[in-house]
């Protein structure tokens, strides 16, 4: 055996110290060095001193070393007293932080949250909550993926995402769908269109003009509700244009390509070239819902999706 090795004795009493040095027995030691008196140590700690000076003296047993000199009038550190103070301090700050951070984790306030979404969320409620969320909660990640409906559910039930903000719902028995908003669907048109005169635009007036639409595959998509709404009023609508990005579709519009039905939301954006005009009647609505797994119990997950309803006014369901 060389020099720089350990026998097996060496090594069998470093494991013994080691396993002597539990957090209690640090607690102690630094309570002590710290008011270098038992009875002060002891009040600090609301422990009795007997027990005290008893870990103190199995610390020291454990380590092979007196931590203290002990008088009647005074006591202090030892060499070895000194030079475990500050480690011993720094292993009790770990350990504190490291409660901290496993208690933080365990309520969902640390970690990563895959989020997929669909274009005309970020026209209503989505950047307000996920800005919300993130100031309050700086230690989850919000990783984001723009898709549509049909994409979204086979992301969450393949979990290659957390969290969908859906419309239409997602209609799957592993998902459940969460509304956080319902709104007026109103006609959006080129500024010199015809009908932008009009303040009300009933949809069978629509039938002459060109559609700008998302593609119907894959199913399902918003598409399909436009489609029946036009099939409803009497027509099928003439499909110019097809684009899977509502900021495309409301630049084709801009430029006199067509027509189309968004989101009452949508019309904040004030898009140039773009004009929004109501439905006449009862007209149609929307819904954008928060979709997730059933089975998915993550921390992350629950309190991404209470902060979110708590946002919008509503409760969870389960």
């Amino acid at each position: 055996m060389t020099k720089d090795k350990m026998n097996g004795s060496d090594a069998d009493r470093i494991v013994s110290a080691a396993r002597s040095v539990d957090i209690s027995r640090l607690r102690y030691f630094v309570a002590v060095a710290e008011e270098l008196h038992f009875g002060r140590a002891a009040d600090r700690l609301h422990v009795a001193q007997p027990a005290i000076s008893r870990q103190i003296a199995q610390l020291e047993a454990g380590i092979g070393a007196r931590l203290f000199d002990r008088t009647r009038s005074q006591i202090r550190l030892t060499a070895a007293g000194s030079v475990l103070l500050p480690r011993a301090r720094d292993i009790l700050a770990r350990v504190i932080e490291a409660s901290r951070l496993t208690r933080r984790a365990a309520e969902g306030m640390t970690g990563m949250i895959e989020i997929g979404f669909v274009g005309s969320a970020t026209y209503s409620v989505l950047p307000n909550i996920l800005n919300k969320f993130r100031s309050d909660h700086p230690d989850v990640e919000l990783v984001l993926h723009a898709m549509n409906t049909a994409e979204l559910g086979v992301a969450l039930v393949e979990r290659s995402i957390d969290v969908a903000f859906a419309r239409p719902k997602i209609d799957d028995p592993e998902i459940v769908n969460e509304r956080v908003l319902d709104e007026p669907l109103i006609v959006a048109l080129p500024r010199d269109h015809p009908l932008a005169v009009q303040e009300t635009i009933a949809l069978a007036e629509l039938a002459g003009s060109p559609f700008v639409l998302y593609p119907r595959q894959p199913r399902p998509s918003f598409a399909d509700t436009i489609l029946r709404l036009c099939l409803e009023a009497g027509f099928s609508p003439q499909v110019a244009q097809e684009t899977m990005e509502l900021q495309t579709a409301l630049g084709l519009i801009a430029v006199g390509a067509g027509v189309s039905l968004v989101p009452a939301s949508v019309e904040e954006s004030q898009r140039h070239g773009v004009a929004y005009r109501r439905i006449a009647g009862d007209g149609p609505r929307t819904s954008l819902s928060l979709s997730y797994r059933r089975d998915n119990r993550a921390a992350t997950l629950n309190l991404f999706c209470s902060a979110v309803l708590n946002a919008v006014g509503r409760r969870r369901s389960g």
